[in-house]
């Protein structure tokens, strides 16, 4: 048996190989690719050309090259590069799943001349609906076996699903939000899905009309596109940028209401791909319709914080409160604030660890005295969520009516120390403790027709951050922001939801982390009172002599 590490010169070859098909590349479901008359304005998918299959090639060298040959031509092409070389009669579905993985790690045991085995070791799985989910499966050997075809060694079995080095991924592929509505429909939930270039307009609609939401979030959101209706598997995009979507007849039947929410669905979601107009037909008859405006998530620019003695936005050394809330908020000794989304109400914990309810006529309600209590968050109901440090299945939705035990909440997690219910109410984030590790999950929140939660879905596990969770914020609809600190050393985790993430360094001593609707999309409290914004890769002092940095869950309209 002869083994080696792959040679480092390949990294410059973008390299991609088979794997089981725990994942999917999303090209399935019928799609057919090539461009239509007028052009898809997508940037272009990567595609090198690798070499062909040499004469008198050994095995190693067919699956190295098959290797490489597994990128280009892709998914427009059906891999027909990678396709030179296999034996003639070899089944191989590249469309049933990517794996991504660090091509440094890759290894290569060569058995004998008809049996190969690489190893890899992924990072992240994309499944066949496009959803992102990083894995920690640790190495994984993929068995190639070879045959001779007219003197030439040609692989007769390989795994189906391609791989792609971590770096090569982002170049190949792209990330798009798809938009569903919340159960109420006021709002927008992004479902972020990752696809080839290449005609992403088709891709997007194909998962948006044809295909549930990710599982996760499948019980947490809706949809206008009725039962039955379903999207033409070509989405022809001009060269000025409109989109031409052909649906089933069916879409014929729909109300005025479900097209217009419909035509708001599929506008969010193909803007990403460089569409600025979606027309939605049925054959020739050309279906007219005005999107429906969901309500905006975004919140007031300026910092909420609590300083010399006052609470409210922070713009220079002045303090505007917060008619009704601020004047509530600072006669108490209040030590983390979340503000809901009409600023009409707030979930406190105070400094003695109860959780309270402020609401902007002044009253204060007392919600949970349970010991060791993480900081509160309201949702876009005004359900204020507790949950004990020691006890994540003790998470409870504190409603006008009385509180309500929040079912299948973080099974398997032993600890939790931070939570945020995200801004239109359909995902919660948590900073957990499961097996002697801290990660980041999220989950689906399903609700009762009242609105009120019933359970959490499947929680999804976003990351692991560098040190012990102090603090949880959702920066805009599809990131979060997580504070992790170890002694004095803090590191700040910026997490895409369905995607990937990055850490820097934080500022000393970090004590709390808010979001900011402005470029620099962070801000964190230091137990100094010192307020850090984030510009580019510095932490920069923007005030001093703040007691408490609140979170908010939206602005009013």
């Amino acid at each position: 048996m002869r083994r080696r590490r792959i040679a480092a010169s390949l990294l410059a070859v973008v390299t991609a190989i088979v794997v089981t098909a725990c994942a999917g590349l999303p090209s399935g479901g019928g799609v057919q690719e090539g461009r239509e008359a007028g052009g898809d304005l997508d940037a272009p998918d990567i595609d090198l050309l690798p070499s062909r299959p040499q004469p008198g090639a050994s095995p190693q060298q067919i699956v190295e090259g098959f290797l490489r040959a597994g990128s280009g031509p892709g998914p427009a092409g059906d891999w027909s590069r990678a396709r030179e070389f296999l034996m003639p009669e070899t089944e191989w579905n590249p469309s049933a799943g990517v794996t991504i993985d660090v091509f440094g790690e890759r290894d290569v045991d060569v058995v004998n001349d008809d049996s190969i085995t690489v190893t890899i070791e992924p990072v992240a799985l994309v499944d066949d609906k496009g959803s992102y989910e990083r894995t920690t499966a640790g190495p994984t050997p993929l068995q190639f076996e070879l045959e001779q075809d007219d003197g030439e060694w040609r692989i007769s079995s390989a795994p189906d699903g391609i791989v792609l080095d971590t770096t090569v991924f982002s170049d190949v592929f792209q990330e798009y939000p798809l938009s569903y509505f919340d159960p109420t429909w006021t709002y927008f939930v992004p479902d972020v899905r990752w696809f080839p270039r290449t005609n992403a307009a088709t891709r997007i609609t194909n998962a948006l009309v044809n295909q549930p939401p990710s599982e996760w979030l499948a019980e947490s959101v809706v949809t206008a596109f009725p039962v039955g209706v379903t999207a033409d598997v070509s989405v022809p995009v001009t060269a000025g940028g409109v989109a031409t979507v052909t649906l089933s007849a069916d879409a014929l039947l729909a109300d005025q209401g479900t097209l217009d929410r419909m035509q708001a669905q599929l506008d969010a979601s193909l803007s990403a791909a460089l569409v600025n107009d979606v027309q939605m037909s049925v054959g020739d008859t050309l279906i007219a319709a005005d999107a429906v405006a969901p309500r905006r998530t975004s919140v007031t620019g300026l910092p909420l914080v609590e300083k010399d003695g006052m609470f409210g936005f922070l713009a220079g050394d002045e303090i505007t409160p917060i008619p009704g809330l601020s004047g509530a908020l600072q006669t108490l000794d209040v030590r983390d604030v979340q503000v809901g989304i009409d600023h009409t109400q707030a979930a406190v914990r105070r400094s003695d660890g109860a959780a309270l309810r402020i609401d902007a006529d002044g009253t204060t309600t007392v919600l949970d005295t349970r010991p060791g209590l993480i900081a509160p968050t309201i949702d876009a109901f005004g359900i204020v969520w507790t949950a004990p440090s020691t006890a994540p299945q003790g998470l409870v939705a504190h409603t006008p009516e009385g509180p309500v035990a929040v079912g299948e909440a973080w099974p398997a997690a032993t600890g939790i120390s931070a939570l945020a219910v995200s801004r239109e109410g359909a995902r919660v984030a948590a900073v957990v403790t499961s097996g002697g590790h801290t990660s980041v999950w999220v989950a689906g929140i399903i609700r009762g027709e009242d609105g009120v939660p019933v359970r959490l879905g499947e929680p999804v596990v976003l990351a692991v951050p560098s040190g012990s969770g102090a603090g949880l914020a959702w920066l805009d609809d599809t990131s979060i922001g997580v504070l992790a600190v170890d002694g004095e050393t803090s590191t700040v985790l910026e997490q895409r939801v369905g995607g990937r993430g990055s850490t820097a360094a934080g500022p000393p001593a970090a004590v709390a982390i808010a979001g900011a609707n402005t470029v620099a999309t962070i801000r964190i409290l230091g137990d100094d009172g010192l307020l850090y914004l984030k510009r580019g890769a510095n932490w920069q002092v923007t005030a001093s002599g703040v007691a408490v940095l609140a979170t908010q869950q939206g602005a009013p309209d």
